[in-house]
Order: C-alpha cells, then structure tokens, then sequence
C-alpha cells in the first residue's frame, strides 16, 4: 500500500514540477551583420577636366573626377566674396539688407574693370542698391565691379577684406582654397574642386545666396535688366550656382541639382573646371546631373514578409523575425546599406512583442533601427509534452 502511494505521491510530484519548470530558450537563428548593395552607376563626366560632385547633408564627395589640385577658380571666388560680406553684414531673413549708396569711387572701380576687360554692371555715383541687389548685380552678371565695391563697403578696404576671407576660409576648412581679390580675375584665386563643393553647399545654406543664384535675372536700380550667366539654369533641376572663366581657369561651373526620390529631397552640389568653351560647359554638365541624381534610388530594407532570423523551438514551432514597421532609405549608386540584427532569447512570445531591433545605416544617412517581432505565436508546448521531455526539462 505504501509503495502504491509512494509511486502516486511521487507521479504526482513530477507532474507538478514538469508544469511549473521553466521552458528551454528559443534563440533566434539571425543572419549575420550583412549589406543591401545596388547596382553601381558611373557619373557621365566630361572626357576632358576635373571636378567633384557632393550632397547636401551628407560629409565628403560622393563622386570625382580628374585632379584633385587647386586651380584658379575665376568667378567662382565671388561665392566666397558673397559668403563674407553676409558674414560682417548678414542680411535677416525676409528682409534685404542696408541700403548702400555708390559715389565716385565705385565710378572707378568700373573704370578699373572697363580697362582689365573684367565682367561688369553699370553702376554711378548716387546710384542707391540694398545689399541684396548689390549681391544680384554681382553674382548674376558676375560683375567684377560690384565685388570690389561690396568687399570694401562691408571691410572698409580690400586688404581688410582679404584678412577676413583668409580667417573665413581657415575657419571653415578650406584648406586648399585662397583668395587674392573679390572678383577672381587675379589668377591667384585658387581653389580645389573639394572645397568649391564645400563653399557651394554653404551658398545653398544662406537664404539670400540660395534665392540669387536660383534666379534668372532681375532689374536693378542703375544697373538695369541684369541676366544670370549660368545658361543651364532650369535645365535637369539645377537651380545654381555660379559661372567662371578666365584663361588660366578655363570655362567652369560650379552648380546645384534637386531632384525628389521615393518622397527624400535630394541636393547634389558639384563642379566642373576646364572646359574649352562655354558650349561644352551647357552641354556636359545637364548630362553629368542628370547621371548623378537618377544614381539615387530609394531602396526597400524591410516590410511586413522580410524574415530577419526564425526561433525555432524544442518542442517543434518555428516563428520569423519581422520589424512591426516597414523601412526604406534613399542611397547614391552602390552605396551599401550595412544590416545589423540583434535578437533576445525567448520561451513564449505573441506577435507585436518586443523580441530586439534590426539596424540599417549607410553612409551619409543617420541609422534607421526597427523592432522586431514573431509572425506567429510561440506558445507553451502543453503538459503532454513537458511530461514526455525531462531532459530537455531539467538538464
């Protein structure tokens, strides 16, 4: 009789201890650290040459092309003149700056240009402008003239302008960038195509810069109809930036491109230096950008069906790893987009829980991280099969 209880009691016991013991962990099997690459895409730079092609919000070149040396960058210095006369005299938004009235030695400042052949706008003495249209008259007809002027107006001489560009450009790391005069006649003005990208995406930052160099042309007083040297304006979304030339630079452009992909505005600043002639300059460069910005794609990194490791259990359910929330990114060419999973074991789950995340980062882009959960329950095995598996149990 004592046996028999013995061998109830003891039945007994198990039963209890079997359905109370803790169930053995599922780990997720999760694939390891891995990469979404595209299909690479070449830029369609010219065959003749340098420049460099960057975008907005993102550090570096995304593309280059030919010498990476500073040369004489022509007209293209008066973005720097522009970017440091808005330093000592900023211009609040909305509004467009102090009124700046020109007197005789704004006369012959023209004079100066007239007899160096340099670009120009009218300008005499009583002639009254707001800082912006005096930035107008400069950027859009690139006139040499009013960059002399306006670099004097706000630093009182050229020589004080000069130390301030010099203290600018150090500050802002253009290294390989100095300047010798506002306008960018003196061949001395030099900079590389990394740094002419640098200073672009600083022009498309300022408001007032950003809403001149996107414009056609505009009627100033003294000056007139003023038109805006960059030819390809409008042409494959390039909204900017600025022209040079001279024959130690050769023909240049340094330009801006918006296009909108998979709902991401995108911004691409780039230059081109060297060209022959302004014709190859209007016909190489829409081909370039319009390389460039349909090298953006917007790529799928995860839906409702994208598996990021499965749980498999000892008793025989299996359940994936899906994120609760789809995600997408825009990338440039083959940009590759690095995939990190990390997961927590688990004894039961419902979908919807909280099981770990799944990390998307590309270069230029901030991460973008998801929570993942099972696609199906994990459910406690029953008390047929706790009673049937001790080892997996209790060892």
């Amino acid at each position: 009789m004592f046996g028999a209880l013995g061998i109830v009691v003891l039945a007994a016991l198990y039963t209890f201890a079997a359905a109370i013991a803790p169930l053995p962990a599922a780990a997720a099997a999760s694939p390891a650290p891995t990469k979404i690459i595209q299909q690479a895409v070449q830029p369609a730079w010219p065959s003749w040459g340098s420049g460099a092609i960057g975008a907005v919000g993102s550090a570096g070149l995304i593309a280059q092309h030919g010498s990476t040396a500073s040369v004489p960058m022509a007209s293209m210095t008066k973005t720097v003149t522009a970017l440091v006369v808005l330093q000592k005299k900023p211009i609040a938004t909305g509004k467009s700056g102090p009124t700046i009235t020109f007197t005789d030695a704004d006369e012959k400042i023209l004079q100066q240009v007239w007899a160096e052949d340099g670009s120009w706008a009218p300008v005499a003495a009583g002639d009254k402008l707001t800082e912006r249209q005096a930035l107008t008259a400069m950027l859009l007809p690139s006139a040499n003239n009013y960059a002399r002027s306006l670099a004097i107006w706000a630093y009182g001489s050229t020589s004080a302008f000069l130390r301030a560009t010099g203290a600018w450009l150090t500050a802002h790391g253009f290294g390989h960038t100095k300047v010798t005069d506002a306008s960018g006649l003196d061949p001395g003005s030099v900079s590389s195509p990394s740094d002419l990208v640098g200073i672009g995406k600083l022009v498309l930052a300022n408001p007032v810069l950003a809403g001149i160099v996107s414009t056609k042309s505009a009627e100033l007083p003294g000056a007139g109809l003023v038109h805006n040297g960059n030819k390809v304006l409008g042409v494959a979304g390039i909204d900017g930036v600025k022209t040079g030339w001279t024959d130690q630079a050769g023909h240049c452009l340094l330009f801006s491109a918006k296009k909108t992909v998979g709902g991401t505005h995108v911004t691409v600043v780039g230059v081109v230096l060297g060209a022959a002639s302004y014709d190859d300059l209007w016909s190489a460069v829409p081909k370039l950008v319009t390389s460039v910005t349909s090298a953006y794609r917007s790529v799928t990194l995860a839906t409702a069906t994208t598996s990021f490791g499965t749980y498999t259990t000892a008793w025989g359910q299996r359940a994936r790893l899906t994120t609760t929330k789809p995600a997408s990114t825009v990338v440039f060419s083959d940009t590759p987009v690095t995939v990190t999973v990390r997961s927590r074991p688990v004894q039961a789950a419902q979908p919807g829980d909280d099981l770990g995340s799944v990390t998307f980062h590309s270069a230029g882009h901030a991460s973008i991280t998801r929570t993942l959960t099972v696609t199906h329950p994990v459910d406690d095995p029953g008390l047929g099969w706790r009673m049937s598996h001790p080892l997996d149990l209790f060892l």
